[in-house]
């Protein structure tokens, strides 16, 4: 079959590019969709069993590091687009091994660039019609100040403010951590190789993002699983910091506006204008929780626990989406109430595969498919 686009999407068994794989294979039958993922620990294919023998749809197990096996993929499927997803974007685990975060980060987003680069400069027709999508986040930007630490409303929706300013897509890049040191130097890179080389490049700056099939070292999935297991809920210092919430679906359809309709060498915020406390948010998960399993109200409010808060622990993003708004027409589908209790019905509906996940039972089954045994 010849397929008018033949797009790579790099972490495409992860959280947010599962939903992006199976937004275009579903969406595009005329695209073929290369998913390509180390299937790292976060890294499920389980997350894509629906789609997985859809005919525009190839799986492709590789390290964005290994520079060899991604010019090959360029040159076999003919690739004229990358949608890079691939990352490791966990803080805790950044502060404890930055080396690992530099390395997928940093080198393998420099790896894809070049093979990218090499490729298309060997085409007769370049860079026509071709896109590099690079997929960033909010804490690039540094943290914000709480100057209404009780929140005030929102002109622009329902939702509570903590402080005056938001991250714009001028905003001065000022990283806390080595993760977002690590997204910040790959950001970089994609412009630099637009300004230096005529790459046509894009990046999208993301808020946190919840939904289906995240891992559950984030959040919003850690405490679902740990309310169902009685066990506690550490919540870092106070539970004050702040952040800006997306639902995962609604990333995904900016990406595919972004994909197609952004400006080259542009730069696009994407956030759900959803700010929410930590505790806040928390307390919002323990109710909704509790009632889908029957439990009285504020069953589970005595498994929470404070613990000591964790190092450069930035206070408070919050993602200006208006550009993308304006100029691509998006802005989310759906309200946080309803974007949690979506959530957790998944996750409750869905114990085989947290159950899975958090045993580590998927890992030795890809360990085993892909070694031959």
């Amino acid at each position: 079959m010849e397929f008018k686009r033949n797009i790579i999407i790099t972490g495409g068994a992860g959280f947010i590019g599962s939903h992006v794989v199976r937004l275009f294979v579903n969406k595009y039958a005329d695209y073929r969709i290369i998913n390509l993922d180390k299937l790292t620990y976060a890294g499920n294919l389980a997350n894509l069993k629906d789609i997985e023998d859809a005919p525009n749809y190839v799986f492709v197990k590789a390290d964005i590091c290994d520079f060899d096996t991604i010019m090959k993929l360029m040159a076999d499927y003919h690739v004229d687009g990358i949608i890079h997803l691939a990352a490791e974007s966990h803080v805790d685990r950044s502060i404890k091994d930055p080396f690992t975060f530099a390395r997928t980060n940093v080198m393998g987003t420099l790896s894809l660039l070049q093979a990218a680069k090499l490729y298309w400069e060997s085409l007769p027709e370049k860079y026509e019609g071709k896109r590099f999508y690079h997929i960033s986040t909010d804490e690039v930007y540094g943290a914000l100040e709480l100057t209404h630490p009780e929140g005030v409303k929102s002109e622009i929706s329902a939702h509570e403010v903590y402080g005056d300013e938001f991250f714009k897509e001028t905003t001065k890049y000022n990283p806390h951590s080595p993760y977002s040191a690590s997204k910040a130097s790959s950001d970089h890179f994609v412009r630099a190789f637009h300004d230096t080389y005529g790459m046509p490049t894009v990046v999208t700056n993301c808020s946190n993002n919840y939904g289906p099939y995240q891992f559950p070292e984030k959040l919003i999935p850690l405490f679902i699983n740990n309310i169902r297991h009685r066990k506690p809920l550490p919540v870092y210092g106070k539970g004050e910091n702040v952040r800006d919430w997306l639902y995962v679906v609604d990333h995904a359809r900016a990406i595919d506006v972004i994909f197609h309709e952004g400006k080259i060498a542009d730069t696009y915020n994407i956030g759900g204008f959803n700010e929410w406390k930590n505790i806040d948010i928390i307390k919002v998960i323990i109710k909704t929780v509790d009632r889908l399993l029957g439990n009285p109200e504020g069953h589970s409010l005595e498994l929470i626990t404070y613990v000591t808060d964790r190092m450069g622990h930035d206070l408070r993003y919050a993602i200006d989406s208006t550009k993308l708004k304006n100029e691509l027409g998006w802005e989310p589908s759906l309200q946080f109430e309803e974007g949690i209790e979506k959530t957790v019905r998944w996750y409750l509906d869905n114990q085989e595969w947290m159950d899975n996940v958090t045993s580590g039972d998927y890992q030795k089954y890809y360990e085993n498919m892909y070694s031959g045994r």
